[in-house]
């Protein structure tokens, strides 16, 4: 049986895999999701200078509703993208964080890309 520890420890090597080969520029910075229990996540990254450019999360001040389902990590991406096209950031790296290309993580970068980022 795997618990639940175990699983963290897969992802974050699986992550750690990932970012070895992706990372976000000034031209096309990374989109990076992280998702808890409760909670989700979106920041994009500026890697070369290290740098957060524009950031989204359930936990935000003005965000309304619950914080843990699919509607609410597809309202953070549609957040998260009008975020960036103020910045005029338009093309992102999409780093889903180690996790599966499913459920929360992939309504966000749905809602992101029905708002204008391109990855």
């Amino acid at each position: 049986m795997i618990t639940k520890q175990d699983k963290n420890q897969v992802r974050k090597k699986r992550h750690a895999r990932v970012r070895s080969k992706i990372s976000g520029t000034t031209q096309r910075p990374r989109l990076n999701v992280y998702r808890s229990n409760k909670n989700i996540y979106a920041q994009i990254i500026d890697d070369a200078q290290g740098v957060t450019l524009v950031s989204a999360s359930t936990m935000d001040k003005g965000f309304d509703g619950s914080a843990g389902n699919v509607e609410a990590a597809s309202k953070i991406g549609e957040t998260i993208a009008k975020k960036a096209a103020e910045k005029n950031i338009k093309a992102v790296v999409f780093d889903r964080g180690g996790y599966l290309y499913h459920g929360r993580v992939k309504a966000l970068a749905e809602a992101a890309r029905e708002n204008g980022l391109e990855f």
